[in-house]
């Protein structure tokens, strides 16, 4: 099983399911039932608190988010608060990070990796923070990375803005940074971005930093097994 993992297009998936999902498949990677699997997607609006999560860093009132439909999570990954929305890439690898001999610096440093690639193929220079993990771009943000670790395996990941609708961030001080803005790929290059490549370009960059025999799954594959 060490050699393979599979890949997993989700398409856009309501974040309870895919936060349920994951869990689900997490249960069963830790036991070894799947290799590792790295589950691509999108979500409807929606905004989430990890492990650090505040929520005086909601700018918007309770009323506001309710009136907008867009529903608050507090889950185990690390970071603060983020948004999800339509025009989003979302990846949440479930790995076995004993395979890769991994710390947890490092393996987020290989996410950003994964990012910084990935951008250079639209070619968009991204940068570290090691002060604020994820990826910037001329001081303004365009990738989230907040992951979880138990018994040595991953959930959760990181989001890419592409063509996101950037006013929702309006909504929360990103990350908890006050003062910060993000930014997207659509944004940056002054055109629409291809679903399509971005997603080919995820794959192609996760399969050279996270080295393995990756395999393009469908969800009902795995479930069925």
């Amino acid at each position: 099983m060490n050699g393979r993992g599979y890949i997993i297009d989700l398409g856009l998936i309501d974040y309870q399911k895919a936060w349920e999902l994951q869990r689900q498949l997490w249960s069963r990677r830790v036991e070894e039932e799947l290799p590792d699997l790295l589950l691509i997607l999108e979500h409807p609006h929606v905004i989430t608190l990890g492990r650090r999560g505040n929520r005086s860093h909601l700018i918007a009132s309770s009323e506001v988010l309710e009136a907008m439909k867009i529903p608050i999570f507090h889950v185990e990954r690390g970071g603060d608060v983020t948004y999800h929305g339509p025009g989003q890439m979302v990846v949440y690898p479930i790995l076995d990070l004993k395979e890769y001999g991994y710390r947890l610096i490092r393996y987020i440093g290989q996410l950003e990796e994964v990012i910084l690639r990935v951008l250079i193929d639209f070619r968009i220079q991204g940068e570290r923070d090691p002060l604020n993990r994820g990826v910037w771009v001329d001081g303004e943000k365009i990738a989230s990375v907040g992951v979880a670790i138990k018994r040595w395996v991953s959930f959760h990941g990181f989001s890419l803005n592409y063509e996101t609708n950037l006013k929702y961030f309006e909504l929360i001080n990103p990350c908890g940074l006050e003062g910060k803005k993000m930014t997207s790929m659509a944004k940056i290059l002054g055109k629409e971005i291809s679903r399509e490549r971005l997603w080919e370009r995820i794959s192609f960059h996760s399969k050279e930093v996270f080295q393995k025999d990756w395999e393009k799954k469908e969800l009902k594959e795995l479930i069925a097994n």
